[in-house]
């Protein structure tokens, strides 16, 4: 049995979405196409590309060192702000025993 037929643009598209979004139910939710069809297109893009072996989230050409180095510069940012929030805790802890003193 035959279904409908997509368009090559539309199942680009809704791939597109899927690995940005990484959410298949969502997308086919949008686009009223059943999610074993955009399952099966997924699993059809990953055969197709096979020799390829970059990975990573929600992504078939997925870079790892670039994600890498984002998640590296995130990793400093966050230190740093709990740096900060710890130097922040230990002056007002400090003030509050110096009001308490005088």
């Amino acid at each position: 049995m035959k279904g409908k037929g997509y368009s090559e643009e539309l199942k680009e598209q809704v791939l597109r979405e899927v690995e940005e979004t990484g959410n298949m139910t969502l997308v086919a939710r949008n686009h009223n196409i059943p999610s074993t069809t955009i399952n099966t297109w997924v699993r059809k893009r990953k055969n197709a590309t096979k020799g390829d072996s970059s990975r990573g989230p929600k992504s078939s050409n997925f870079n790892s060192s670039n994600y890498n180095k984002e998640l590296e510069k995130e990793n400093d940012l966050l230190k740093k702000t709990l740096g900060e929030k710890d130097l922040e805790i230990a002056i007002l802890k400090d003030l509050l025993k110096k009001k308490n003193l005088l």
